[in-house]
């Protein structure tokens, strides 16, 4: 069974105003257990709309969100369940830090859900070492001497240390140096690989959700145009582009060397898919000389 199933799902703003927007309208997908999900489309396309129904920060106007099989529309389901079950981080998570401490900042979701005092050191504990912070060194310190890509760390503990089964990102290396941004896309991945969690991150990176995404999900105008693999998606560049998104760069690059007449794939979305290619054909080359 499906983690995430979404069918037929519209949602109007200010309906029944001269200032009505339709933002999303009969979208429908499933997402299973464990999967990678890339989530893509332009400004105003529908992405942060459709995110806040999967934990129940909106409610459909039409269709239905299913989450783990429960329906966020069942007066039934317990709401607060949900937003265990699926956590959501907003751009800039570090700017939503408030506690004197590290640790106090990490437990307070946790302490609010009612765990109880003595369960809070290992929850916290194990939050931390999900995001790779050291607990005893950072404890204790306020999460405002630290850098700002620690900081979102520490923001990113504080919703995993609720053990939800799916994560949701919106823009996760926004503002990130470079250092600090390859950081924090290899940690997605391994909380992914190693723990079992269920990521949706939406980027305007296309090269970051070619790289980590298993499927990707392309929003314009409130609709799910295409979801499919990468290779599936980034094969239609003219339908991207008519929508302004684009191709990846090294994919671009791969293209440009096809049309010169180098025998390398034009399908390759990430680097180092690209240097196997290239290297691959130097090497057949090579032995031919």
């Amino acid at each position: 069974m499906p983690i995430i199933e979404v069918k037929h799902l519209t949602h109007v703003y200010m309906r029944g105003t001269p200032f009505e927007a339709v933002a999303l309208s009969d979208v429908s997908f499933e997402i299973s257990a464990g999967e990678f999900v890339g989530l893509i489309g332009h400004t105003g396309s529908g992405k942060s709309t459709l995110i806040q129904h999967l934990n129940g920060l909106l409610k459909p106007d039409a269709g239905d969100v299913i989450v783990d099989g429960l329906n966020l529309a069942d007066k039934n389901t317990n709401i607060k369940e949900i937003r265990r079950k699926v956590g959501l981080v907003f751009q800039y998570p570090e700017y939503q830090l408030f506690e004197e401490t590290i640790f106090k900042d990490i437990a307070f979701g946790p302490m609010n859900m009612g765990v109880s005092e003595e369960d809070l050191p290992d929850i916290v504990r194990d939050a931390m070492l999900m995001v790779g912070l050291d607990y005893e060194k950072l404890k204790d310190r306020s999460p405002f001497e630290l850098s700002g890509g620690q900081r979102r760390r520490v923001a990113l503990a504080g919703v995993l240390a609720m053990r939800p089964s799916v994560l949701i990102l919106d823009e996760p290396t926004a503002g990130l140096d470079p250092v600090g941004r390859e950081a924090l896309l290899d940690m997605l991945k391994t909380l992914q690989r190693e723990n079992g969690i269920t990521i949706i991150m939406v980027s305007h990176s296309m090269e970051d959700v070619a790289r980590l995404a298993e499927r990707i999900m392309v929003m314009n105008k409130g609709k799910l145009l295409i979801m499919g693999t990468a290779n599936e998606v980034f094969s239609q560049g003219e339908m991207l582009q008519s929508i302004g998104l684009g191709l990846p760069q090294i994919t671009q690059l791969m293209q440009r060397l096809v049309k010169r007449g180098k025998p390398v794939r034009s399908n390759v979305f990430s680097l180092d898919d690209a240097v196997n290619e290239i290297l691959k054909v130097w090497g057949a080359k090579s032995i031919v000389q």
